[in-house]
């Protein structure tokens, strides 16, 4: 089976080709992050009305590179959710519409367990059980997974997620956005021995 999948859950829009025997089997990429910089974070509407300019695009990109048509897909799966409401409609929108169209099932695909089992389209795969460490958006989580659909949350962030905190903490040192790579490379000049930070409250 060939699946045309779209992602446009926040400031990235995906589209991938991916064959049930043959793994990924093309895929086109358009971030957003260059957009949202001079705002220090990504604006919702503006996210959504970049996804609406690219999806297409990058449709014909993905499947140019696969070398198919959309008379060789089988099916079709797109970003469900969590996410930007705005953004998570133009993906959902556009899958469901082609789907409809050709007559092809679609697939409504959770966002979290999109990446918890993105490993299995490395290769080599993992084999079942494995950790993953989840880190998207408001979400920062340590999960095992035992198979599809069989997952188990091992620990969580309290308050905010990594990539928030990066995000807002180098907007107030004035590093810009996104805030993880800035300050990664900020941290290579530092004093690991000046702060002695606390364990971390499993509990």
């Amino acid at each position: 089976m060939i699946v045309l999948g779209f992602e446009s859950s926040c400031d990235e829009t995906g589209v991938a080709v991916v064959s049930t025997e043959r793994g990924l089997l093309a895929h086109a990429l358009h971030s957003q992050v260059d957009m949202h910089q001079e705002y220090g974070g990504v604006v919702p509407e503006l996210a959504s009305r970049d996804h609406v300019r690219r999806v297409l695009p990058l449709t014909r990109q993905a499947l140019d590179a696969a070398n198919l048509t959309l008379d060789d897909i089988d099916a079709i799966a797109y970003t469900a959710g969590p996410g930007l409401a705005g953004a998570l409609l133009v993906g959902a929108s556009v899958a469901q519409a082609i789907a409809w169209a050709r007559n092809l099932p679609s697939i409504p695909i959770h966002h979290l367990e999109g990446h918890l089992l993105s490993p299995l389209l490395a290769s080599p795969r993992p084999a079942f059980p494995f950790v993953a460490l989840l880190v998207s958006g408001g979400h920062t989580q340590l999960m095992r997974v035992d198979g599809i659909g069989r997952y188990e949350l091992l620990g969580e962030t309290l308050d905010d997620a990594a990539g928030e905190a990066f995000d807002k903490t180098a907007k107030l040192l004035g590093l810009g956005y996104p805030g993880g790579p800035a300050l990664s490379k900020l941290a290579e000049s530092g004093n690991p021995e000046r702060f002695d930070l606390p364990r971390p409250k499993l509990h």
